[in-house]
């Protein structure tokens, strides 16, 4: 069983979050969520530029037999896509496999709402969550 980082947030939908001084935010998903998807083959992120509500979908990931909605953890403004992930650009989404809280991040947001961070949970609660 990997560590989770005390450092980030959490959702129960697996996703995590880390939160920037400057109001911004890192999004990914958790080792649990990605070793339940298996190998991931596809990210397809087409909200950049966009404002997302809380818990609306702002992304997909593909894995070999599954595909799986992305969540926004926090209601804000998705600045960026991970180039690494990106087809047009690096298209390495195995990059989630492999680094699920470091390399492998999915997006960046501006974060609309700060007040939503106190929703999130912390990383006991989220270990709590997938037993």
């Amino acid at each position: 069983m990997s560590v989770l980082p005390e450092d980030l947030k959490y959702t129960k939908e697996h996703e995590w979050i880390r939160v920037h001084d400057d109001n911004t935010a890192t999004i990914g998903i958790t080792d649990f969520a990605q070793s339940e998807l298996g190998e991931l083959v596809y990210v397809e992120i087409d909200t950049v530029g966009e404002d997302i509500a809380k818990d609306e979908v702002f992304g997909t990931v593909e894995a070999v037999k599954t595909t799986s909605d992305l969540f926004m953890p926090l209601t804000g403004k998705v600045l960026e896509f991970n180039p690494a992930l990106n087809e047009d650009e690096g298209d390495n989404p195995g990059l989630i496999n492999e680094d699920p809280y470091g390399e492998g991040w999915i997006v960046k947001i501006q974060i609309s709402n700060a007040a939503e961070v106190a929703d999130l949970l912390d990383s006991a609660a989220y270990q709590a969550l997938i037993g």
